[in-house]
C-alpha cells in the first residue's frame, strides 16, 4: 500500500489473490461518510473514468475491510448500508411534536466537494 494525500485519496493499493493473479490501481478515498476503496478505473473517450474490474458485494467489503485496516483506520458504514445508518448528528433540535414531518431530515445535502473524483 502506498500511503499519502493526493486530493481525498488517501492511499493506492495493488491486490494479489491466492491464485497468483495481481488487480492493479485499487485507491482508498475519503468520501463524505468515511473511507472506501475504489475499483480500478479507465478514462473513456468520453473523458468519463469507468470501472474496468467489478466485484460482488461481500467480497468488495471483505476487500475495504481490509484495506482500511491495513491503512489503519475505522471502517465507516458503505453507501449500500447507508439508508440503514443511524441518522448523522445535527445542531439543530428535533421537534418534540408527535406529527409527522413532510421534511425528510434523514437525508444529508452534498455539494460538489464531497464527490471523490
Amino acid at each position: 500500500m502506498n500511503k499519502g494525500e493526493w486530493g481525498k485519496i488517501k492511499a493506492f493499493f495493488d491486490l494479489r489473490t491466492e491464485e497468483g493473479f495481481v488487480i492493479k490501481g485499487f485507491k482508498l478515498v475519503q468520501g463524505i461518510n468515511g473511507l472506501f476503496v475504489g475499483n480500478p478505473s479507465q478514462k473513456g473517450k468520453d473523458d468519463e473514468y469507468f470501472d474496468t474490474i467489478y466485484a460482488e458485494k461481500e467480497l468488495k467489503d471483505e476487500l475495504s475491510q481490509m484495506a482500511i485496516d491495513h491503512y489503519g483506520q475505522e471502517v465507516m458504514p458503505s453507501n449500500d448500508s447507508f439508508a440503514n445508518a443511524a441518522p448523522m448528528a445535527s445542531s439543530d433540535p428535533a421537534p418534540s411534536t408527535n406529527e409527522e414531518s413532510p421534511v425528510n431530515t434523514d437525508t444529508p445535502t452534498f455539494t460538489d466537494d464531497d464527490i471523490p473524483f
